[in-house]
């Protein structure tokens, strides 16, 4: 059964783009246009009521009911569920991913969204305190990612979805204004999944 995912091409996009393709999942994308407001469309919201992209519908849930989800961490979690991959049986396991999903749904998304949001500006007053703090913060996170991340192949032992979820903020470090080279253990790691063919092809899904 082909699971719709609802999205476009931003950063918790494509994390679910690369996590599906890499469980093998067969998926189509529905794209909703957040530059047109469509995620504001009373057919989306019954999907996602806090009216953000990506949701999906899974026809073939629990129980093998249709069910709908939305935020880019619970379809993680429950693609993780429903396959049994990226996501480790044991609760002692599963207590890093679960750390460094929260890490990346808490700061590692909404700071350099913050940079998105104020470099966009034209009026240069107004863009110069916003990037100067949350460039600052942005690169602070990109910091405590590299010190995880030595000696360590992903965050969190394994491969999981918190890899996932992270890699899709950190495949915009360009316009984080963000050299990769300043942080290596982030890029070894951002190379070796970006050299993964399920990663690969998660990134290139045409997702608008």
């Amino acid at each position: 059964m082909t699971i719709e995912l609802y999205t476009w091409n931003t950063p918790n996009g494509r994390k679910i783009s690369v996590a599906l393709e890499e469980m093998g999942l067969p998926y189509k994308v529905i794209p909703v246009n957040i530059t047109k407001g469509e995620q504001m469309a009373p057919e989306f919201l019954k999907l996602s009521p806090n009216n953000k992209i990506p949701a999906i519908v899974d026809p073939e849930g629990p129980e093998g009911k249709p069910v709908s989800i939305f935020e880019s961490g619970a379809i993680l979690l429950y693609l993780g569920e429903k396959t049994g991959k990226f996501l480790p049986k044991s609760l002692i396991q599963r207590i890093p991913v679960y750390e460094w999903l929260m890490w990346q749904m808490g700061g590692f998304g909404p700071m350099p969204g913050q940079v998105h949001h104020f470099i966009a500006l034209e009026n240069e007053q107004d863009r110069a305190y916003g990037l100067k703090r949350f460039m600052a913060e942005t690169r602070r996170l990109y910091g405590v990612l590299d010190r995880r991340l030595e000696g360590r192949d992903f965050v969190a032992g394994e491969l999981s979805v918190a890899d996932f979820a992270i890699l899709g903020w950190a495949w915009r470090h360009p316009r984080h204004k963000v050299d990769l080279a300043d942080f290596p253990n982030v890029k070894r790691w951002y190379d070796a999944l970006m050299a993964r063919p399920a990663v690969k092809r998660g990134m290139d899904a045409k997702l608008d």
